[in-house]
């Protein structure tokens, strides 16, 4: 493996530490992270290392393709459980507190599995990078003793890329993912329906040829307004008259009253600009206290 000293030593350290536990619950959604988390794991522990993916409404049919593919790929045995955020108010009123109650949901369920073989760890494929952002889910995992051993051995986002090309997976360069939730202002209520909106509309980019995008989803009284993020290198192409015609008119035909391009292009928790300035560590809980957030991506 071509790898520098450093990140070598820091692979290794993955490795122990999955070596390290009798079974593993790997939190699996076939992103970047969790598919390397969970090849390692399967490197290691063999049949004693299962990989879950909770499917939910905000979990692109596509994605969930893509997970059930590269577990394959992999080797890793699969389990898909199913998530029910929901059902939980405090998630569907989408507070920015949102990602908190969605990884309580995911672990309850990760934990039930955990619970049929007994000794069993559950780990997620958080990294070294995410420490810098608000994520309320990394309480929930602390709460639920969830270990992130790529987080642990300090490996971070650009590395989990060089490592998974390293290791043969297709995922190394694979465009940054969220979950539909995060398409939403906070203070949008989030439904079945709107997810399945958002995810369609989604497709219709993907579809075309799209790598990077997001469909932000906005609303004005009675009408609804997609937003749509696509990578700088991207926005040209939007403007070419098929594809511009074909997008406007699936998502007007989705239910949407205005459709829109946004001419920064794609960024990493827009929604909440604001946000990205806060200093110090990951804020309270507490969703009386102000600064409790987390990051749409």
């Amino acid at each position: 493996m071509e790898l520098s000293e450093d990140l070598r030593r820091k692979y290794e350290r993955v490795r122990a530490r999955c070596a390290g536990v009798d079974r593993a619950v790997v939190a699996y959604s076939g992103g970047v992270d969790s598919t390397l988390l969970a090849k390692i794991a399967f490197d290691v522990l063999g049949d004693r290392a299962v990989a879950v993916t909770a499917d939910s409404e905000s979990l692109p049919r596509r994605e969930l393709r893509e997970a059930r593919e590269l577990a394959e790929e992999i080797g890793v045995r699969h389990e898909i459980v199913r998530a029910y955020e929901l059902e939980d108010p405090d998630y569907a009123e989408n507070s920015p507190q949102r990602c908190y109650f969605c990884k309580t949901e995911l672990f309850t369920q990760l934990e039930r599995v955990a619970a049929r073989s007994g000794g069993t760890t559950i780990m997620y494929g958080a990294n070294a990078d995410d420490v810098g952002d608000f994520r309320p889910g990394m309480e929930a995992a602390k709460e639920r003793g969830v270990i992130a051993p790529l987080l642990e051995c300090e490996i971070t986002k650009d590395e989990v890329r060089i490592l998974s090309r390293e290791l043969g997976l297709r995922t190394w360069d694979k465009a940054a993912f969220a979950c539909l939730s995060s398409r939403f202002p906070h203070g949008t209520r989030i439904t079945s329906a709107k997810l399945a909106q958002v995810d369609s509309a989604e497709d219709c980019l993907h579809e075309l040829g799209f790598r990077q995008f997001r469909v932000r989803h906005h609303e004005d009284g009675d009408a609804t307004i997609a937003r749509i993020e696509v990578s700088a290198e991207e926005i040209a192409r939007f403007f070419e008259p098929a594809v511009r015609l074909e997008i406007t008119d699936t998502l007007r035909k989705l239910g949407y009253r205005f459709v829109s391009l946004d001419l920064e292009g794609y960024r990493s928790g827009n929604l909440n600009p604001s946000l990205l300035n806060i200093e110090g560590p990951s804020p309270s809980l507490d969703p009386n206290l102000p600064g409790s957030a987390g990051v749409a991506r």
